[in-house]
């Protein structure tokens, strides 16, 4: 994420505005329309589709002062604990120069404590203050995720913790720097209590005004450390824009089975299995081509082609258009260990993508695993799925920039999402049938990849998103919204929120500080009244 100075200036941004508005006079009547109605969030959801998204995150004001001493916790920095030890407390809140706790932390912290005997961490949100102590950058953070702590360090040196646990698990000081991060991911590893994320701001940073307790050299090596300790010798790790990535070994890489489903359109198609079939680094597949119905010559004498060279498998399934129906049928005669469903509107980019999903859908505890997907404008159109945000669920972090790092390098670093779309979507073919796979009665077409990463959650899988996998997402370049198609999204619509709606209300892998009625990552919601900013 770039602070607002790095953003590009106001006059060149208008220039550019005008210049993609000149070319899009539709859409940006669209946007026009929607400010005249004042309809402000429709509106804004226009201009992101034209002229792309970008953080607006304007941090609103907070009450400075000195935080509140409270019996039974307390305050200390990693060093002072290791040559003071933990003291009496029987909370002690972890820090490092710079991170100050505001009016109010320290008393929400002890009730938190208090109210859950079997709560052992917690950490909270944070601001970061520019020079003369100006709200900056707001620091809104998701429930704990041991695969995001290892890529990047989201949850920060302020964490507030049980002293038996400091007690018995004590602070490594060979990882200065990591302490915390280090001590999250052991307790986490132990299974016994449990790590929560208070979503309210609960500490500042004034980086511009404290020397950090280590070189920054010193803290990329305590946190590599901690990445390599946890694949144990199993793979490597690799550092790419900020973030780490832990690239797993698999000694004999299973058969895979990528399924693309289609209905003529063969040019379209033929960009996606041709991709496939050039840029996948994966020993031994095989692809299935789901066919529906296609009537076109010219997507028969392809078939006939891909069946001919031994690129692909076409299997008939006639019948109304049914999408997870249409996976279903396919995946129970796969021959793969992994199942890798693939839409014919996906292009691969770089021969990796499937290695790279593939290493983290073999781990036993993970379920789906999705990749980022960039639209026709080469902007982000699939970053993990949100639930609740725009009204429903929606794509992180859709239309900002392909390169961009995304909040907290969510578009960077290997993280948990409660789904991920089944446009590019990887998974054991054991898991996948044990769900029950694709709910193809109640979700013929729309949502059927939520409900699914749904149910593996419930069960007890991780679903994650893996962005060092990217490929090209035409979205719906072969879908055509008749009014039966209109009314039959409907429909499923009705059924998401019947089925799944107290999950949608609340995702865990969402900060609800963020506005809920526009995309992912946007603005915020009004600290006060509860509303959008």
């Amino acid at each position: 994420m770039r602070f607002a100075d790095d953003q590009p200036g106001a006059a060149r941004r208008w220039r550019a505005g005008a210049l993609l508005a000149a070319r899009h006079p539709g859409e940006a009547w669209q946007v026009v329309r929607a400010l005249l109605a004042g309809k402000r969030v429709r509106a804004r959801d226009r201009a992101a589709i034209l002229w792309g998204a970008r953080h607006a995150l304007h941090p609103p004001p907070f009450a400075a002062g000195k935080a509140e001493a409270v019996p039974g916790l307390r305050v200390a920095t990693s060093a002072e604990i290791l040559s003071e030890g933990a003291g009496p407390a029987a909370i002690v809140v972890l820090t490092a120069p710079g991170h100050r706790l505001v009016p109010g932390a320290a008393p929400a912290i002890a009730e938190v404590f208090a109210a859950e005997p079997g709560l052992e961490a917690l950490y909270g949100d944070a601001l970061v203050l520019g020079p003369g102590g100006k709200p900056l950058l707001p620091v809104l953070r998701p429930a704990f995720d041991p695969d995001y702590l290892l890529a990047t360090d989201y949850v920060g040196p302020v964490v507030a913790l049980r002293r038996q646990a400091l007690d018995r698990l004590g602070l490594d000081p060979s990882l200065p720097g990591a302490e915390a991060a280090d001590l999250l991911l052991r307790l986490a590893a132990e299974g016994l209590g449990t790590i929560r994320h208070l979503p309210r701001l609960l500490s500042t940073w004034s980086p511009f005004e404290a020397a950090p307790p280590v070189t920054p050299e010193v803290w990329r090596r305590s946190r590599r450390a901690l990445a390599e300790r946890s694949l144990a010798g199993v793979g490597r790790v690799e550092e790419a824009g900020g973030v780490l990535v832990s690239r797993r070994t698999l000694p004999e890489p299973p058969r895979a089975t990528v399924i693309v489903p289609t209905r003529d359109r063969v040019a379209l198609l033929r960009t996606c299995l041709e991709s496939l079939v050039a840029r996948t680094d994966w020993p031994e597949r095989e692809i299935i081509v789901c066919d529906n119905d296609s009537r076109e010559p010219e997507t028969h004498a392809y078939f006939r082609e891909l069946e001919q060279r031994g690129l692909a498998r076409v299997l008939p399934c006639p019948g109304p258009f049914n999408f997870a129906a249409m996976n279903n049928r396919a995946a129970s005669e796969a021959s793969g260990r992994l199942l890798a469903f693939v839409n014919n509107d996906v292009e691969a980019i770089h021969p990796d993508w499937l290695a790279r999903m593939a290493g983290e859908a073999l781990r036993p505890e993970v379920g789906a695993v999705g990749a980022k997907l960039l639209d026709a404008e080469g902007r982000i159109q699939h970053g993990g799925i949100v639930l609740g945000a725009g009204g429903l669920v929606t794509h992180a972090h859709r239309h900002f920039p392909g390169d961009a790092p995304g909040y907290l390098h969510r578009l960077r670093a290997t993280h948990r999402v409660s789904a991920v779309t089944a446009a590019c979507l990887v998974i054991e073919a054991e898991k996948f049938r044990a769900v029950g796979g694709f709910d193809a009665e109640a979700f013929a077409v729309d949502f059927n990849d939520v409900d699914l990463c749904l149910r593996l959650d419930r069960a007890g899988y991780r679903n994650l998103i893996v962005p060092g996998a990217v490929l090209h997402h035409r979205e719906a370049a072969s879908r055509r919204w008749t009014p039966a198609a209109q009314e039959r999204h409907a429909a499923e619509v009705a059924r998401l929120r019947e089925r799944w709606g107290e999950a949608l209300a609340a995702d865990p892998w969402y900060n609800p500080g963020f506005d809920p009625r526009s995309g992912a990552y946007l603005r915020l919601r009004d600290p006060i009244e509860g509303n959008p900013r």
